[in-house]
């Protein structure tokens, strides 16, 4: 009985809510036919708004500025049949949201259709805008399309994506392997939204015997979609071939040990800090596990323009101290202020795989 009415209440809002954008799209139109046809200006727009909110003093949403979305909206979709896509299932604020962060019809769609197969509010929409995430969605170097049958292929490569952004960790670029493990299993929660759907947490440094030896995953995690285990192995330095085959070694003692019979394959992700795509490519071809490489960025680069005009260090300490140096107008090779880091001994790496 609840589920049935639980049913009933969501089929009349999207029936509401379909029947409000079909009115906003209506109204859009009319302001541009008019503009267009009859050459009138932006003018229009706040008579129009006056009227309706003279005519409907009671109704919200005929301010000039959401007129103005409604006639960007109509413009966006001129077909009526908008209404059957994606877009035309998504609340008002969310279609904002991507009329104004983004400018291509089909960038549009392929987020639209996100945030209504993924369920997004429209702050986690405004996020992966930010992030760029439909964009990087299947960018990973895989094998999976000769490791695994359709359409769990499919379905695995959209899983992984390329760059994995971790910014969010606070570390910089010379952090060590284990520094960065630590970091992720710490902001556990903002690891998994950069996963993406379907990822849980398993566990850290679990362990594995294989032939009396003690071996070391660095994170696992099972995909609920995929029905299997993901093995991600860090590797804070340059991708070698010889990577996968630790990561193939990881496959299989999973595959043995811990994967139940009703699973999947198991799958691994490689995440270097950087990596040539062809060697990846040819690395990969004789694999017989399914397998993908990615890179990871600490620090997510920032306009030259933006840069340029940020604080340097002693700017920043001198407003703390009470005093206005002039400002650089140019920064030199050195970065913030010319200044450079303090030569210095690199961190200790961590020895993977294998503990003795």
């Amino acid at each position: 009985m609840k589920a049935r009415v639980h049913a009933a209440q969501q089929r009349a809002s999207l029936a509401v809510n379909r029947e409000l954008l079909a009115f906003y799209w209506r109204l859009g139109r009319d302001i541009l036919d008019r503009q267009q046809r009859r050459g009138w200006g932006a003018g229009i727009v706040d008579r129009i708004a006056a009227d309706l909110r003279a005519a409907f003093p009671a109704m919200k949403g005929f301010s000039r500025a959401n007129l103005m979305y409604m006639r960007a909206f109509a413009e966006a979709w001129p077909e009526a049949d908008f209404v059957q896509q994606p877009v035309g299932q998504l609340p008002w604020g969310h279609n904002l949201v991507l009329l104004t962060k983004l400018k291509d019809r089909d960038a549009r769609l392929a987020y639209a259709s996100q945030a209504l197969n993924r369920g997004w509010s429209r702050a986690v929409l405004v996020h992966h805008l930010d992030a760029r995430t439909v964009e990087r969605q299947g960018k990973a170097v895989t094998n999976f399309a000769e490791r695994l049958p359709k359409p769990q292929s499919d379905l695995a490569r959209e899983s992984l994506k390329d760059p994995y952004r971790f910014d969010f960790l606070g570390i910089g670029d010379e952090a060590t392997e284990l520094e960065l493990e630590g970091a992720l299993v710490q902001h556990i929660t903002r690891f998994l939204l950069e996963l993406g759907a379907g990822f849980a947490f398993v566990g850290r440094q679990v362990h594995l015997e294989v032939g009396g030896e003690d071996f070391f995953l660095d994170l696992l995690f099972y995909h609920l979609r995929l029905r299997a285990y993901v093995v991600i192995e860090l590797k804070a330095t340059d991708f070698k071939p010889e990577h996968l085959g630790q990561l193939g070694f990881y496959l299989t003692a999973v595959d043995a040990q811990v994967k139940a019979p009703e699973d999947a394959p198991t799958i691994g992700l490689l995440l270097c800090k950087s990596r040539n795509k062809v060697v990846a490519e040819y690395a990969l071809r004789d694999g017989n596990k399914p397998m993908g490489v990615a890179e990871y960025q600490l620090v997510h680069a920032l306009p030259a323009q933006l840069e340029t005009s940020l604080p340097s260090i002693e700017q920043i300490e001198a407003e703390l101290k009470g005093r206005r140096p002039a400002r650089p107008t140019a920064r030199g090779a050195g970065g913030r202020g010319g200044r450079t880091r303090a030569p210095g001994p690199k961190p200790a790496s961590r020895r993977k795989g294998k503990r003795k």
